[in-house]
């Protein structure tokens, strides 16, 4: 049976936070085999995902922090499929911008690991964009999941409500620039990058502030 792999699909919609709303394409990754599969942040459009997924079951729907465009089309996901959504309560006031009637199923921890496909994911509480911002490294895959805390050129955004940024360098420092060089980083808009890549950009990051 074919292993563990990493499938990726780019949704697009709008990002709304602070009366402000963004147009914007997002990531959504989906790891598994072909039998069970866990999707990484359920965005915009649930039946492009649920297609994607196709008839694997689904064991859940990750999110990697609360913002709309994260979790717009994770409860329409889960009524599809049977799998929980799951957040870290830090961001369940986030959440509920967008889902006021409707819960997350579970929470997430640091140091929490979901297995699929015989593959673990360890949750890393990275917060700074937001409060209850998570990674999901997953050591076998050489991969870490990255959400909107690191991207290709630096940290997630921080300019607006529940961000901070001496929060995010300082989680990028001690949670993800400890991670090996090597560690493909996949977030959750635009291109992956390196853990080995970004490291160097720290001292630049500490220069400019926010």
């Amino acid at each position: 049976m074919p292993g563990c792999r990493v499938d990726h699909l780019v949704t697009s919609g709008t990002f709304r936070l602070d009366g402000g709303s963004w147009e914007v394409d997002n990531n959504v990754w989906i790891i598994g085999d072909d039998t069970e599969a866990v999707v990484i942040d359920a965005a915009h459009d649930a039946d492009a995902i649920a297609e994607a997924v196709g008839g694997r079951t689904l064991r859940a729907i990750v999110c990697t922090h609360g913002h709309n465009d994260h979790v717009d089309a994770a409860p329409a996901l889960a009524e599809r499929t049977g799998a929980p959504v799951l957040l870290h309560p830090d961001d369940e006031p986030l959440w509920r911008m967008t889902h006021p009637d409707r819960h997350p199923d579970g929470q997430l921890a640091d140091g929490q690991v979901l297995t699929v496909a015989g593959t673990d994911l360890t949750v890393l509480h990275t917060p700074g964009h937001a409060p209850g911002a998570v990674c999901l490294h997953a050591p076998e895959l050489g991969t870490v999941f990255t959400g909107d805390t690191l991207f290709q050129g630096g940290p997630g955004a921080t300019g607006r409500s529940y961000s901070d940024f001496p929060t995010i360098v300082e989680s990028i420092r001690n949670r993800l620039l400890t991670l090996p060089d090597d560690t493909i980083a996949r977030p959750g808009h635009g291109d992956s990058t390196t853990i080995g890549e970004e490291s160097p950009g720290v001292p630049d990051w500490l220069a400019r502030g926010h």
